[in-house]
């Protein structure tokens, strides 16, 4: 159940009698690591109350679609943007015929339709409602449309009958919560990934760095494990928790980061999402440098040029699925576009480090890929988590079409 590590799940409560679980499974998922955002529908609130959900996720519950603090953020797309994985339980009748007209007349059926994560159901209703023909064709409608549903289960029901009907137990849910992170489709494929900065000594005290803070790199090497990869994650220093199931090496200079990917090849895919230092300096001094009053206000350090990583894993006679990076602060489809064909890549992924909200240290992305023929793919804002799954899939596509 390490799929779910640090997983964002928004929790969505209808209003059945099955809600008295929804407190039960806000427990299992923060268990396994699951990070949790609650909304409830009106009739949600009926059955349990929201501060009791506030209490087990650890967050304010999210209630009503026109809250004015809320949505002068538009908490909505927040929330929608935020999420891993939006999964309703219990999903009522009613939610499900409204999914699947796609009506958005509260928050949770809006959050819905303005995510672009996988959506689960776990339905929970009486029996005759369940084999309605008009649940059935919504339950088909929603299938279709690539919604999941976990359950129902068949068994005794709060108004006495006995069928199917009957959401599914918490562990359960969560468990096939924990599946929709596993798609199995680079399974026996090698990825070896870069990630984070690097750092070039200036002297025993002082280096030379940049802003990467790593968290793109981890979620790509955190997807590609999901997809059934052996990942080889290569970081220089960073503040990160190794994902689950991947091989880390840690990693100082570029010199070193050469070094540790060389000696891991060959490989099947390469992923260059590591922010590298261009230049080093010549020589390090062995002792920390001390102010100098006879050169006046400044020091000058000589730099050389660093290997370049990327280029020379590209033009090895073993080469992979090469796919780069591209962070830029001006004319990004323009450099990037440079760089794949310099490089000999087939991918880059472009994204903009000047926009705070995507830019080193966030917690979104929003990123284009170009391959080749220069053709642009563009994947809108969205946690980094979330982009690293459509980026592993998209990668993983355009591998098996080479």
């Amino acid at each position: 159940m390490q799929r779910l590590y640090r997983k964002r799940i928004v929790l969505g409560v209808g209003g059945g009698i099955a809600a008295y679980k929804s407190a039960e499974l806000v427990r299992r998922l923060r268990d396994h690591g699951a990070e949790v955002r609650v909304v409830m529908t009106q009739g949600g609130r009926e059955f349990i109350t929201p501060l009791t959900l506030q209490a087990l996720s650890g967050h304010p519950v999210h209630l009503d679609l026109l809250d004015p603090a809320a949505e002068a953020a538009m908490g909505h797309i927040e929330l929608a943007r935020w999420a891993d994985l939006v999964l309703i339980a219990p999903a009522t009748a009613d939610l499900m015929a409204r999914l699947a007209q796609g009506v958005a007349n509260d928050l949770l059926t809006t959050v819905v339709l303005a995510t672009n994560a996988p959506v689960a159901l776990a339905p929970a209703m009486n029996q005759a409602m369940w084999a309605d023909p008009a649940t059935q064709a919504n339950r088909e409608q929603l299938l279709a449309r690539g919604i999941r549903l976990f359950g129902p289960g068949s068994g005794s029901q709060a108004c006495g009958d006995i069928g199917m009907g009957r959401m599914l137990e918490a562990e359960e849910l969560a468990r096939a919560a924990a599946d929709c992170f596993e798609t199995g489709m680079l399974t026996g494929k090698h990825l070896l990934i870069t990630a984070g900065p690097t750092q070039e000594n200036i002297d025993p005290v002082r280096y030379i760095t940049n802003h990467s803070s790593g968290k793109m790199g981890f979620a790509l090497a955190e997807a590609a494990a999901e997809a059934g990869a052996r990942v080889t994650l290569v970081t220089g220093p960073v503040f990160l928790p190794t994902p689950d199931r991947v091989q880390r090496i840690d990693v100082v200079s570029a010199r070193d980061m050469l070094a540790a990917c060389e000696a891991a090849m060959p490989c099947d895919i390469l992923i260059a999402a590591a922010a590298v230092a261009d230049y080093r300096p010549e020589v390090v001094a062995p002792h920390k440098l001390k102010k100098d009053p006879s050169t006046g206000d400044g020091l000058l350090l000589q730099m050389v040029r660093n290997p370049d990583i990327l280029a020379t894993l590209a033009g090895r006679a073993d080469r992979p699925f090469c796919v780069g990076f591209a962070a830029e602060t001006e004319n990004l489809l323009e450099y990037a576009t440079r760089k794949l064909r310099d490089k000999n890549l087939d991918l880059i992924v472009a994204n903009d480090v000047a926009n705070p909200s995507i830019g080193f240290n966030s917690e979104d992305n929003a990123v284009s890929v170009i391959d080749r023929q220069q053709h642009e793919t563009r994947f809108g804002q969205a946690s980094k988590g979330h982009i690293a799954r459509a980026l592993v899939a998209f990668i993983a596509e355009r591998y098996k079409e080479s």
